[in-house]
């Protein structure tokens, strides 16, 4: 408004034309207003859309124009979490999205129309391990997409290590498989097809 109102005195008073004014006045009516954030997403480090929650996962939970509501925490080891005005909600099993849903609801007792958005910052529930000859043993966070070779260049070797008996365990279905992995033809792009995508849990074995 006092922009306007500028614009108008300059404009009686010739320093500016009228239609330039007229112009510049109703294109201030016409700025855009600030529209509420996306209700849920993942976090901005490569957590994928549709990444389920898990104990030991790191979230910030924030609710728009309400920064009391705004709060980074972990999922406890059965799987829920505490925010304020509200019990203990249920995040282990459920996206992103699905999460910020519920939480959402529970909130509409409280705040008219909220918007909640629910962000992974640490991916702590899914790990692998690696074990044997390696430089760094034990678990190990499993990152988006992550193969037997990206893990085992973040395990490293000792010098005893054998690169050409490496294996992998799976359980499946309560059932433990057990597949084998040739570093040297990996490294050569032999043998792509031993070369999986990691699965949550998986132990790989460098003897």
């Amino acid at each position: 408004m006092k922009k306007v109102t500028k614009l108008a005195c300059l404009a009686l008073a010739g320093f500016i034309p009228i239609g330039m004014w007229a112009q510049d006045a109703a294109g201030a009516d016409k700025a855009p207003k600030a529209s509420p954030p996306e209700e849920a997403q993942s976090s901005g480090s490569g957590v994928p859309a549709d990444y389920v929650i898990g104990a030991d996962d790191t979230l910030r939970i924030t609710v728009w124009k309400e920064p009391d509501m705004n709060v980074t925490l972990p999922v406890r080891p059965d799987g829920k979490i505490s925010i304020p005005l509200l019990e203990d909600v249920q995040a282990a099993g459920m996206t992103p999205m699905q999460l910020a849903s519920s939480i959402k609801e529970k909130l509409k007792k409280y705040i008219a129309d909220p918007r909640v958005t629910v962000v992974v910052t640490a991916m702590n529930s899914q790990r692998i391990f690696v074990l044997g000859e390696v430089v760094h043993t034990g678990a190990m966070p499993l990152l988006p997409h992550m193969t037997v070779l990206q893990a085992l260049s973040s395990a490293g070797f000792t010098q005893f290590a054998n690169l050409k008996a490496i294996y992998l365990l799976r359980v499946q279905d309560g059932q433990q498989t057990k597949v084998k992995f040739n570093y040297k033809d990996a490294i050569k792009g032999r043998g792509a097809q031993q070369n999986i995508v990691l699965k949550p849990g998986d132990t790989i074995v460098v003897p």
